[in-house]
């Protein structure tokens, strides 16, 4: 189980987009994650007229190492840190560490 996941509202904690929030569109297998909106990198692309892609410069989402990201808590307003607890019913959820509300019901 991951702490992180694909739809989690996140706050950049380091880097170029310190204190940017944003959803969590991808989480890839080396620890890295991509962040709706953060680490915005332009890129050349080429024309392709078969598949229907015009040429020119485009904005891409980047990948952001996991370590740079904390989950945003709306409790607090701020990013926070992650648990895992075992539930009475033997279900296993995330939860935040600074008050212990569950993140996944």
């Amino acid at each position: 189980m991951q702490k992180i996941r694909r739809g989690d509202d996140v706050i950049v904690i380091a880097g170029k987009d310190k204190g940017r929030r944003g959803t969590v569109l991808k989480v890839l297998d080396d620890q890295r994650v991509v962040v709706e909106s953060i680490n915005i990198a332009k890129r050349h692309q080429k024309p392709n007229p078969n598949a229907g892609i015009a040429g020119g410069i485009v904005d891409r989402e980047m990948p952001i190492d996991i370590s740079n990201v904390k989950i945003f808590n709306p409790a607090t307003n701020k990013g926070d840190r992650i648990g895992f607890k075992i539930l009475k019913d033997n279900k296993k959820v995330r939860y935040f560490k600074s008050n212990g509300e569950v993140v996944d019901v």
